[in-house]
């Protein structure tokens, strides 16, 4: 299969490190999004949505989104939890980390790596609502080891692509210590080079 996306996204990550983790083989192609690559022809026949990342199997059919395309390659695998409940906490994260999560922590890492503005000039509610999410995360981890309990899942994939970047977009982390130690484990899981 082939990925099209850019290592500098959280949601091209996610996918990333689900491939290497269940050892999917698969050709990864550059797509640079600030150049419009994302906005050709070619590429809006695979994705008319213009977003990476997106997954071109060997049949040809085309699958995008990034929780959707971690949850298709992950199934059956042990980063989806065997129990049916446990399995559906973890897509409550999946959905959470997409209406919740990205919108504030990504956008603000966005708009301070990319755009070049400082913190000052982040929006007020995307920085209070970036903080709210991490809070919410901090007293579930605070309570257990990954985001489903005792073992990585899909959940701890999705959330860790753009936690482990916050201080990017200024959340300093700082005083989340769950989080931070949440951090490394799963970074240990995923067999991850931390980042400084």
């Amino acid at each position: 299969m082939k990925i099209f996306g850019d290592l500098n996204s959280g949601n091209c990550l996610k996918v990333k490190w689900v491939c290497d983790r269940l050892v999917l083989p698969h050709t990864w192609i550059d797509v640079d999004t600030m150049k419009g690559e994302t906005r050709t022809p070619q590429f809006l026949a695979m994705n008319g949505a213009g977003q990476v990342p997106v997954v071109q199997f060997d049949d040809g059919r085309t699958l995008a989104q990034s929780n959707a395309i971690i949850r298709y390659l992950a199934r059956g695998s042990e980063l989806i939890p065997a129990d049916s409940f446990l399995a559906a906490k973890m897509d409550e994260w999946l959905f959470w980390e997409q209406y919740s999560h990205e919108p504030y922590i990504a956008v603000c890492r966005f708009h301070m790596v990319y755009l070049g503005k400082p913190a000052s000039d982040l929006d007020p509610d995307k920085v209070k609502r970036g903080h709210a999410a991490l809070a919410r995360m901090e007293r579930q981890l605070a309570a257990t080891p990954f985001l489903v309990g005792d073992a990585i899942s899909l959940a701890d994939v999705a959330l860790l692509a753009y936690t482990r970047m916050a201080h990017e977009g200024g959340f300093d982390l700082s005083s989340y210590a769950s989080i931070r130690r949440w951090i490394g484990a799963a970074e240990r899981e995923l067999n991850l080079t931390p980042l400084s």
